[in-house]
């Protein structure tokens, strides 16, 4: 072993909730383990709340904190990033150079927001009211763009593949709805919806909901519709049809893009990744125990994971528990017992005070937890997603309590 290989019992790849949730949780439950986190960012987001600072909800500076408060004490954080993983001799190599070795890999490095994936968006985003709510320092030009406008068109897009939370796209199309009527302005924008999908959500009751909300509120709805260029300064987004291949464009005065995502190049190009199908390039891992398929002493879950469900914190909130029973267990000879059911759930907002709180297993089955109408727009569960979910995620989940 040279001077610039390192081992940990367990390397877990990722500071962000399903990192630092696992490793709080694994911390608590044997304290004497020897763990490592591999994350490069200072700060720590609770990107949840980045939609209402799109909507002029909120202020940005409200979903940051600082990394190193949220790193469990006896938890070693090595501020880098993996670049090659190689699962077969259990190495991970790092950007600065060096190696690192471990007994169990917990992969959590998330998903990739690629807003270089669609010719034209990079030069383009943070003006000419092309605008996303998928990054920190573009969320508030969302809300810059929505308070001055006037009239014209409003697009608010949805890729193929994997997004993280997939109800979110449409939670700004709401907003900008209801903010529109509430200046008196609605009439004279068309709000329009172009998503790459065929519906507005995978669970049959919630979805009903949807499809009347977007009739009542006369939102434009075109499904099959796929971005692939963007041309801020002419103000022309160009969709692809998914089923018919036709291009089509679309003039717009304001555009909010949900950029297409992938998993991380060093999960992708591993071993541990999916080769084919709608999960290519996530972490190839049992739905229920989260173990790799393949490589036994890998486990992943977050966004990274390839799980038949949304990616939401929600999901990561069921799925750590469950890997931090079942990795100490494989440490320890044992086969792993713990399973998880493919719980997500998807705080809907559809209007400032109101929200749809789609709670859902694997298959999209419905699954409610409050003993209401969850099918129904509700003030209570908008003061949840706004006012208890994120002390609930900062000093429960992260510490792993919750």
């Amino acid at each position: 072993m040279n001077s610039h290989t390192r081992h940990h019992k367990i390397v877990i790849v990722g500071g962000g909730s399903a990192g630092i949730t696992v490793a709080a949780r694994l911390h608590r439950a044997r304290n004497n383990l020897d763990i490592a986190i591999v994350e490069p960012s200072a700060k720590h987001y609770y990107q949840p709340l980045w939609t209402l600072v799109g909507a002029g909800v909120v202020d940005k500076e409200i979903t940051e904190r600082d990394e190193k408060d949220f790193i469990p004490k006896g938890v070693r954080w090595i501020r880098d990033r993996v670049v090659s993983l190689d699962p077969q001799t259990k190495r991970l190599s790092l950007d600065k150079g060096g190696v690192l070795t471990y007994d169990a890999l917990v992969l959590a490095p998330g998903i990739v927001v690629d807003f270089d994936a669609i010719p034209g968006l990079r030069e383009t985003i943070g003006a000419n009211g092309v605008c996303s709510n998928y990054a920190f320092d573009q969320a508030d030009y969302t809300w810059e763009t929505l308070r001055t406008l006037e009239r014209g068109r409003a697009i608010f897009t949805n890729p193929s593949g994997q997004v993280k939370c997939g109800g979110a796209p449409q939670k700004i199309m709401y907003l900008a709805d209801d903010h529109l009527r509430r200046r008196g302005v609605r009439d004279a924008v068309e709000v329009v919806g172009a998503f790459a999908g065929t519906k507005m959500l995978g669970v049959p009751e919630i979805n009903a909901t949807l499809e009347k909300i977007v009739a009542e509120r006369d939102i434009h709805m075109r499904f099959h519709h796929e971005l692939v260029a963007i041309d801020g300064p002419n103000k022309v987004a160009t969709f692809r049809h998914t089923q018919t291949g036709e291009a089509i464009e679309i003039a717009f005065d304001m555009i909010h893009v949900t950029p297409p995502m992938h998993a991380p190049d060093f999960v992708a190009t591993s071993r541990l990744a999916v080769a084919e199908g709608p999960h290519r390039g996530f972490a190839h891992v049992d739905i229920h125990t989260l173990q790799s398929v393949d490589f036994p002493d890998v486990f992943a879950l977050g966004d990274v994971a390839a799980l038949p469900t949304a990616k939401t914190g929600a999901a990561v909130r069921k799925q750590a528990p469950v890997l931090v029973k079942n990795l100490p267990a494989q440490l320890d000879g044992a086969a792993p017992e713990a399973s998880y059911d493919g719980y997500s759930s998807c705080p809907l907002v559809t209007g400032y005070g109101k929200l749809v709180l789609a709670e859902f297993t694997y298959g999209n089955a419905y699954k409610p937890t409050f003993p209401i109408d969850q099918t129904k727009e509700r003030l209570d569960m908008y003061l949840l997603k706004r006012y208890l979910l994120p002390p609930m995620y900062w000093h429960g989940m992260l510490r792993g309590r919750m």
